[in-house]
């Protein structure tokens, strides 16, 4: 309370229009005051927003400045000229490792964006096109590509949705490249399991000879056997020798081709359970 004494005391010796302008107030110790203040806040344009004046509703884009307790709208350009601040425009370049053809890339992206337009020779010295007019995609070589653009929200975005593609694209191509690897090597397999077939059925009856159709002719003290690779039908008129070359193919079959795992496993599992009584 003293000290409140004290500042009204102090005032007195201010001009009599600015006591009477500020109201004063000598609250209790318990009492609460609320203080309110004026949030509005101005700002000015200046430079070259400050040459038309804005009709109203009409919006005004531009930077705001605060210089100490006045706040400005001015132009990006106007910045260096009107404050000690200055823009610069960041350029962008990311490698991206891809061994696929450069063509896909470009379909891929024509279904996502509107504008995807080839570059024409005299801008770059390697096959290129701009997306969505903001970034540059380039085949630089065999082995990767490259992205440019000016750093800004929109070309940003772009720029990582063609990223994001181009590893998607990357990781397909292995999936060709290991379909193409099976299909080869179940094809040597076919012929390495042909090969050994045809030297048990020699070891087993002798003379084993390749006739029509992929077929095999096999003799034996005169008897002669037409064996059918396919579907492993035999034809002899002797039923004895008919029946034995039936079975030793069926066998060795079996052996060189067994029942993949992935079959196997389909098939029911029967355990057998003993007990034993003393």
């Amino acid at each position: 309370m003293e000290k409140l004494m004290r500042w009204g005391g102090s005032n007195r010796s201010l001009s009599p229009s600015l006591l009477t302008a500020t109201p004063k107030l000598f609250p209790q110790r318990t009492e609460s005051v609320k203080m309110y203040f004026n949030s509005e806040k101005m700002a000015k344009t200046i430079g070259r927003l400050a040459e038309k004046t804005p009709e109203v509703g009409e919006t005004v884009s531009g930077l705001l400045v605060k210089k100490g307790f006045t706040y400005q709208i001015m132009a990006p350009d106007d910045l260096h000229v009107f404050s000690q601040l200055s823009t610069a425009n960041v350029a962008q370049r990311i490698t991206i490792p891809y061994t696929g053809a450069f063509g896909v890339i470009k379909h891929r992206l024509k279904q996502i964006y509107e504008s995807v337009e080839s570059l024409p020779d005299e801008e770059s010295e390697v096959p290129a096109f701009r997306v969505h007019e903001q970034v540059t995609v380039k085949h630089e070589s065999e082995k990767h590509i490259s992205l440019h653009w000016t750093s800004d929200p929109i070309s940003d975005m772009v720029s990582d949705s063609i990223v994001a593609l181009v590893l998607n694209i990357s990781l397909e191509i292995p999936k060709v490249v290991v379909e193409s690897e099976a299909i080869k090597t179940e094809e040597e397999n076919g012929k390495k399991a042909e090969k050994v077939i045809h030297a048990l059925l020699v070891s087993l009856f002798g003379d084993v000879k390749l006739g029509g159709n992929g077929n095999l002719v096999i003799s034996v003290d005169g008897n002669v056997v037409h064996l059918d690779k396919q579907s492993g039908n035999v034809e002899s008129e002797n039923e004895g020798l008919k029946e034995r070359v039936r079975v030793a193919f069926q066998r060795i079959q079996n052996a060189v081709k067994p029942i993949p795992p992935s079959v196997s496993s389909s098939f029911p599992q029967v355990f057998s359970v003993f007990s034993t009584s003393s």
